[in-house]
């Protein structure tokens, strides 16, 4: 007797990743686009197949399907091929539907839990840094001065100093502006900072791809931010990590510098973002 097809349904999504099977050919298709992706321009048919380890007969097939949809294009000069106009929509629509909140809660929660320390997201708002989540490890200190929805400086926090970096200039200008020109009466620690000291801050964390602010946000505090970028590259949020200086290791190098970084890593990538190889 044949079961209802709603119990088949969910006793497919309960089976283990492990017992799961897939459809070889859309595997194969996809390693052949990605070739292409990877490339970034179009390429001829034999170096498809070579960079693919497959004959170019069974690279044709594929290609020919893909190009009936809309997914692949022809060049009609050389013959090449390249992401076709379906590839640029479907790019698109997963821009707009990530959801850097979403992705980054179970993530935030999990380096909360390894560190026992304060981890929270933020993102730039209208009025700057701007926390936007929290969660509390097993070790957290109140940090009423940190709640959701406080606006942190772009000079004296960990966030800020990420966004500082890797902003456009054009966008932060104002607002460090306004930093500089208050220096000892903003209630981040009162410290001076000079053309030189924002340029040095910009190339350390370009440098690290991460950025550090230890006892000047809160006395005796530290923090740890990593970037998080979008399919195009760009910063749209960053996590940050944060509590008592001593109780946390915040070098640069340190495992949990390269913990925070790893997860930031893991949510851009969520997001569409590929990370640019090491020259």
């Amino acid at each position: 007797m044949a079961r209802p097809a709603g119990k088949m349904e969910k006793n497919a999504e309960q089976a283990p990743a492990a017992a799961r099977r897939g459809i070889q050919s859309i595997e194969v298709g996809f390693r052949i686009l990605d070739v292409i992706r990877r490339a970034g321009r179009p390429l001829p048919l034999k170096e498809i197949a070579d960079a693919c380890e497959l004959t170019v007969p069974n690279v044709h097939y594929y290609l020919v399907s893909f190009q009936k949809v809309g997914v692949v294009q022809q060049h009609a000069d050389t013959g090449h091929y390249g992401l076709g106009p379906y590839a640029l929509r479907l790019g698109l629509a997963a821009l707009e539907q990530f959801d850097v909140f979403t992705t980054a809660r179970p993530i935030m929660a999990e380096v909360a839990a390894i560190t026992g320390h304060t981890v929270f997201l933020g993102v730039w708002g209208n009025k700057g840094p701007t926390i936007v989540y929290r969660v509390e490890g097993a070790r957290s200190r109140p940090l009423l001065e940190l709640r959701v929805g406080s606006v942190l400086p772009l000079l004296s926090s960990a966030l800020g100093r990420n966004f500082l970096a890797h902003l456009p200039e054009a966008s932060t200008r104002e607002l460090l502006e306004q930093e500089m020109a208050s220096a000892g009466s903003d209630g981040y620690g009162g410290k001076s900072y000079t053309q030189k000291d924002v340029q040095a801050i910009r190339e350390e964390v370009l440098e690290h791809h991460l950025s550090r602010c230890r006892d000047a946000l809160l006395p005796h505090f530290t923090s740890l931010s990593a970037p998080i970028f979008d399919m195009l590259g760009e910063m749209k949020a960053a996590i940050t990590l944060m509590g008592p200086v001593g109780a946390i290791d915040d070098d640069l190098q340190s495992d949990t510098a390269r913990l925070l970084s790893e997860k930031a890593r893991s949510i851009s990538a969520t997001a569409g973002w590929v990370e640019p190889q090491a020259r």
